[in-house]
């Protein structure tokens, strides 16, 4: 009688560049269900590999913002095609994360794939929403439009590993930020499957980033980074909210603070979208001032 066959353990790995590397520090972690048996080891980054996130996420900022909302929302909606190929696996790894019956789980995973679609749809109609022409006193055409605010850090919520995940990080680069995802510390396996995804999608390497760790340890040297542009506090309790948004100061990063009970089942508006852009406004003169414009 033939040996029983051994069973193949995954490799988590962090997800940066468009690339799969492991903690520069070597160090790992033990993850669990929520019973407390062991589902793998995950890298534990350290505050080397939140830079080289920071770097490879402005490295692909220009590209990234420069496409079309178009191109933006066909690339969004090919991440949520490749999701739903691999939907039983989220599922499994949801209910272990997340302690959820099969069927619940698959509930949370349907729920995260519609909200890529959501977020697609919303690349090229957000601009019209949040911009437009302005009355002004005078001889001028004033228009308004919005542009992406750079490179956001974005610290997963803690107890919804995969529907919060995708609520956090797909309207980020809907507008044509770049991110670097602090995966959920306790239920970190589901975004770092994500990356997989990613890296098979048509999204280019560096625009989403994922570590995976201490949620502290690794958010605070992006708070006070330098090159960073915004951070999105979702996954923070509020001691730790409080620090990153006193550090996050320095460089008058754009802060979004968590909220007392996010519930991420619920239908999302805008806000997250228009909580990382910056508005442009263009005066161009009418009349007999003639063809020349400026913008502020």
């Amino acid at each position: 009688m033939s040996d029983p066959r051994l069973s193949v353990f995954k490799t988590y790995k962090l997800y940066v560049g468009g690339k799969f590397p492991r903690s520069e520090s070597g160090r790992v972690y033990e993850v669990t269900d929520s019973k407390g048996t062991w589902l793998a080891n995950a890298p534990q980054s350290s505050r080397k590999d939140a830079r080289d996130a920071v770097s490879a996420a402005r490295k692909a900022f220009g590209g990234w913002s420069g496409a079309t909302a178009y191109n933006r929302g066909q690339i969004l909606y090919r991440v949520a095609e490749m999701l739903e190929g691999r939907r039983e696996q989220y599922v499994r790894e949801v209910a272990a994360a997340e302690g959820l019956s099969k069927s619940k789980a698959a509930d949370q995973v349907d729920a995260a794939i519609d909200r890529w679609v959501w977020y697609a749809g919303w690349t090229d109609k957000i601009a019209q929403v949040t911009g437009g022409g302005n009355p002004v006193a005078g001889p001028y055409f004033n228009l308004s439009s919005p542009e992406p605010t750079g490179v956001v850090a974005v610290l997963a919520p803690q107890e919804s590993s995969f529907l919060g995940l995708v609520s956090v990080v797909a309207p980020v680069i809907a507008t044509g930020n770049t991110a670097v995802v602090v995966a959920s510390e306790r239920a970190p396996l589901p975004a770092l499957s994500l990356g997989e995804v990613l890296a098979t999608s048509d999204l280019p390497g560096g625009v989403v980033n994922v570590l995976s760790g201490r949620t502290a340890e690794i958010a605070a040297p992006l708070a006070a980074h330098q090159d960073v542009n915004a951070i999105d506090l979702a996954g923070a309790d509020e001691v730790l909210a409080k620090e990153l948004e006193t550090a996050a100061a320095d460089n008058l990063k754009r802060v979004l603070r968590p909220q007392p009970v996010d519930d991420w089942a619920a239908t999302p508006g805008t806000d997250r979208m228009t909580a990382f852009l910056e508005t442009k406004t263009v005066w161009h003169p009418t009349g007999s001032l003639g063809a020349s414009g400026s913008a502020y």
